[in-house]
């Protein structure tokens, strides 16, 4: 059990994030939360965090929040650091990706995006998707071993959203570098280190990404980054910027999540003891496993979102504008209120929506795209290695805000 103190008469709970036993199994953490005061003021964070299931999908819709700040007032009023000058390459990606912005610039840009990953669009990704997982279980089915996360989570989805901007696949382990070295920035307290690094990779993904765009100019193909440069909304097209932040966080998020939920997944089932025949023994049971993967084994914990005016919430929360709030997406999905026997992975269990996709304006655009890979990919792994059973213990990453592991190998 990680070292948590809770104050429940004052809601404050100091737990720190880079204790192992948190990160690496933050449910028993969440369990005491719940059972002490779901709404919280964080102390190493200095800031309100919400893990009630309820309220966490009440937050995620609510429009008094936003995922940006300085659109409603300036960094003097809320006395906000200047940007870090070495962190210029990061921050320029940020500033026009659809997971900050807030409308209008949202939904025009989420508008110009949305029609390639709506879930008829993607539905036409089905062959693709199976050929893949069957062409890269046959690279290492052979072996008797793998590390999947390198050989089979990674590969699949990086390639499908390729595939589908047009970005060539054979660019893959650069867009896996840069990805990886950019979402370090995401740990509570990036080292200096981390922030260097993270620019250069986001300096060397813009620049490929511009080459690539003016390529599409010169010859349109028929993906989605030509659907980009080339559609129109009101007379407007996307500047480069926007096509870049566009293009480099769909690769980003087209993969990252999906290759930790992979991950998760292969992990939670082989460790649960259940047939994963009778898991997967229908589309209808699959998508029940699948869902309850995400909820149980969720990639990402923490959405977090501005305070856009002075907001007194019902739970007796004060917040001032500018004030940021941590929703725990990984702790909603084991609210005791909404889940029975929340801490247990039960892969029949139909008791509503997790929010691991998030909500509201800011849900997952690529969910359709995520969903379709899952429910693919986990039942051709079981069916072509039927037994396949983990190596040793798997390596959780060293991070809270992504939930996921460092390695995964497997034997049969």
């Amino acid at each position: 059990m990680p070292a948590i103190s809770i104050d429940r008469t004052l809601r404050r709970v100091s737990i720190d994030a880079r204790d192992p036993a948190f990160y690496r199994d933050p449910l028993a953490a969440y369990a005491e939360i719940h059972a002490q005061c779901p709404t919280f003021f964080w102390e190493e964070r200095q800031q309100w965090y919400f893990a009630g299931y309820d309220l966490v999908n009440a937050l995620l819709r609510d429009r008094r929040f936003g995922r940006q700040i300085l659109h409603v007032a300036t960094r003097d009023e809320l006395g906000l650091p200047l940007p870090k000058p070495h962190l210029k390459d990061f921050d320029a990606l940020e500033e026009h990706s659809l997971l900050e912005l807030e409308p209008p610039a949202h939904t025009r840009l989420r508008t110009l995006v949305n029609r390639a990953f709506v879930s008829r669009q993607i539905e036409q990704l089905r062959p693709d998707i199976e050929q893949l997982s069957h062409a890269l279980i046959d690279g290492f089915a052979d072996d008797g071993e793998v590390e999947l996360l390198k050989s089979f989570a990674e590969t699949l989805p990086v390639t499908i959203i390729a595939r589908m901007l047009g970005i060539p696949v054979e660019a893959a382990p650069d867009l896996l570098d840069w990805s990886h070295r950019m979402v370090r920035m995401y740990v509570f307290n990036p080292s200096y280190e981390t922030e260097l690094d993270a620019n250069q990779a986001s300096a060397d993904f813009a620049d490929y990404l511009r080459g690539i765009i003016a390529e599409k100019r010169r010859t349109p193909a028929d993906d989605l980054l030509t659907h980009m440069i080339t559609s129109e909304k009101d007379g407007e097209r996307l500047s480069e910027a926007e096509l870049v932040s566009t293009t480099a966080l769909l690769l980003n998020a087209g993969h990252e999540a999906t290759v930790h939920q992979i991950g998760n997944a292969v992990k939670t089932i082989l460790q649960s003891g259940l047939s994963a025949k009778d898991l997967f023994a229908t589309e209808t049971a699959t998508a029940l496993t699948v869902e309850e993967c995400l909820r149980f084994a969720a990639p990402l914990h923490i959405f977090q979102r501005y305070a856009l005016s002075d907001i007194e919430l019902d739970e007796g929360v004060t917040l001032r504008k500018g004030d940021k709030i941590g929703l725990l997406l990984g702790a909603a999905n084991v609210d005791p209120k909404k889940f029975t026997g929340p801490n247990a992975f039960r892969p029949t269990r139909d008791e509503g929506a997790n929010v691991s996709f998030g909500a509201g304006l800011h849900f997952c655009i690529g969910a359709p795209l995520a969903r379709l890979e899952l429910n693919l990919a986990l039942p051709i792994l079981f069916q072509r290695l039927p037994n396949m059973r983990l190596k040793n213990e798997p390596e959780i990453k060293d991070a809270f805000h992504f939930h996921g592991l460092e390695r995964l190998d497997l034997v049969w």
